[in-house]
């Protein structure tokens, strides 16, 4: 089990609260694919989902509990109302995992209480009480959430925490939902409970926090400080809203200025032991995990995992790079896990060394997932000089998605010009194995395309969203295309990676819509697609 003394406990909630993000939804296979990357990267805690919300997310928590919360694996939480059927469907799901923790709550604000609850501050604090004993009734690991905690009555914020604990709670989570608070509120806030919570020593002190305000990480290690142990984060910070507070901003904050926090955490200033448990190599393929499966795009000034995190445009800055990178950089990007290698990889090479490479980047696929992975590095490297490692993320990440296998791009034809009227041909194999074929003209050759593409699937959509990334330089570079479409007021996502920006718009768009076809299947349905 954790030991709270030792790091700061990092629990990621990237599958919970980051998939609450519009458009951000997941399937099984792409939760599973991002649990085991969180456990690579040695993330303490996984919310693998909120087991009572559907049968998707129930078996999703089942499965992570299952192949990710081994012996030597993350704790495996799942989130649950202060509701008997939630708790009850939480320490189900979680059954198969070593390490399981249900994390509980309920609102406290006087505004949530009158408006959402419509319950009494009396109701709430026997609610919480007895909701808290019910899933210590379940398992020994048991985190309380007073929601809303940021814009709750102190007193009775200390009240409810005193009581959650004596029922049982081996952590209390302290969020700030709404992203409302500044970093000495919030610090001051930590402090007060620390002070006047009889019991909290025998608790952990765990902070989440929303990023409306821009200020989430901020607040976290101001939390920190005052001595918050555990912090809830999300990978590139998605999340409800303007998103939660970013993993990797935090981890890198923490480890970089380790000698400003040491004191905090009662060590020397001088140590260089780590302050968490993450091994920051892997930060930047589990962002671009995510990114990819998600369909949510990382700015490019991003901190920690942007493109132009680690790049440098002014005379100055380079010519003092070049002399000694310390000048204008406080972090070596290899150690997030960016490499400047370019690997001597083409046409000619082999299995043995393609899959050696995929290794050395920290991929781990299954044989059938790198045979699929080795045919596409073969049709780039017949496009391309030189692949880089880069060029080697987009192709394994673009082919392992596991996105439902229902239309399937077979032939893209484009006629286009200054004079011209943009012409599409498309060839979709359908669920039923049915090759059908239908043209458009559109406003532009991508246009003609997805308007072709309509079609042949049929399903009522509006396109939200359309971008294109290049993935290294070059005239020959792999283009990443992500979209993103709305139905019915939910938000779908695709993404796709080919040397041909039209072709990787179509597959993209092939992507998005084949989740939106897979659910408006029946329940058993979508399980055979995604099987």
């Amino acid at each position: 089990m954790i030991n709270k003394a030792e790091q700061i406990i990092i629990f990621d909630t990237t599958l919970r609260d980051g998939e609450q993000c519009p458009g951000a939804t997941l399937n099984i296979d792409e939760k599973l694919a991002i649990a085991k990357q969180l456990s690579r990267l040695g993330v303490d805690v996984i919310e693998a989902g909120f087991a009572f919300a559907s049968p998707g997310d129930f078996q999703a928590v089942q499965k992570i509990a299952q192949l990710v919360g081994t012996e030597d694996g993350p704790v495996i939480c799942s989130l649950a109302r202060a509701i008997k059927a939630d708790i009850a469907a939480a320490a189900e799901a979680l059954k198969p995992a070593v390490h399981g923790r249900i994390h509980t709550f309920i609102s406290t604000s006087d505004i949530h209480l009158e408006y959402q609850l419509r319950k009494s501050r009396a109701e709430v604090l026997a609610i919480a009480e007895e909701m808290v004993a019910y899933a210590k009734s379940f398992m020994a690991d048991v985190e309380f959430s007073p929601m809303d905690a940021a814009r709750s009555d102190p007193q009775f914020l200390y009240e409810v925490l005193e009581r959650a604990i004596a029922a049982g709670a081996t952590t209390v989570n302290i969020p700030d939902t709404v992203g409302y608070m500044t970093p000495s509120e919030f610090g001051g806030m930590i402090k007060g409970i620390k002070d006047h919570v009889p019991n909290i020593d025998q608790a952990i002190i765990s902070v989440h926090g929303h990023n409306d305000l821009g200020l989430a990480v901020a607040n976290f290690l101001e939390a920190v400080k005052n001595g918050a142990t555990q912090l809830e984060c999300t990978i590139n910070g998605i999340g409800e809203r303007a998103g939660n507070a970013s993993l990797e901003e935090l981890v890198m904050a923490l480890h970089v200025r380790r000698q400003y926090f040491n004191p905090f955490l009662g060590r020397p200033v001088d140590s260089e032991a780590p302050l968490t448990n993450i091994d920051t190599r892997q930060i930047y393929k589990t962002s671009r995990l995510v990114s990819n499966l998600t369909g949510m795009l990382v700015q490019p000034n991003k901190a920690i995992v942007g493109a132009n995190a680690f790049a440098h445009e002014s005379g100055i800055h380079q010519d003092g790079v070049l002399k000694n990178k310390l000048t204008y950089e406080i972090m070596d990007a290899q150690l997030i896990g960016l490499t400047d290698n370019h690997i001597i990889l083409g046409k000619h090479s082999g299995r043995n060394a393609f899959r050696s490479r995929l290794t050395e980047l920290g991929f781990e696929l299954s044989e059938t997932e790198l045979n699929k992975a080795f045919v596409r590095f073969k049709d780039v490297a017949d496009k391309k000089k030189e692949i880089s490692d880069r060029d080697l993320e987009a192709i394994v990440n673009d082919e392992i998605q596991q996105t439902p296998d229902l239309f399937r791009v077979e032939l893209v034809q484009i006629s286009c010009g200054n004079n011209a009227c943009p012409t599409a041909t498309v060839t979709l194999r359908t669920p039923d194995g049915e090759e059908l074929t239908d043209a458009a003209i559109g406003t532009g050759p991508v246009d003609a395309v997805y308007k072709a593409i309509n079609r042949v699937v049929n399903v009522p959509n509006e396109l939200i969203e359309f971008s294109v990334q290049s993935v290294t330089e070059g005239i020959d570079a792999l283009g990443e295309v992500t979209i993103r479409l709305r139905h019915d007021s939910r938000v779908f996502s695709g993404h796709a990676a080919n040397t041909d920006i039209i072709v990787a718009s179509a597959q993209a768009y092939v992507n998005a819509l084949n989740r939106l076809y897979a659910s408006l299947q029946p329940q058993d349905k979508q399980e055979e697609v995604t099987a």
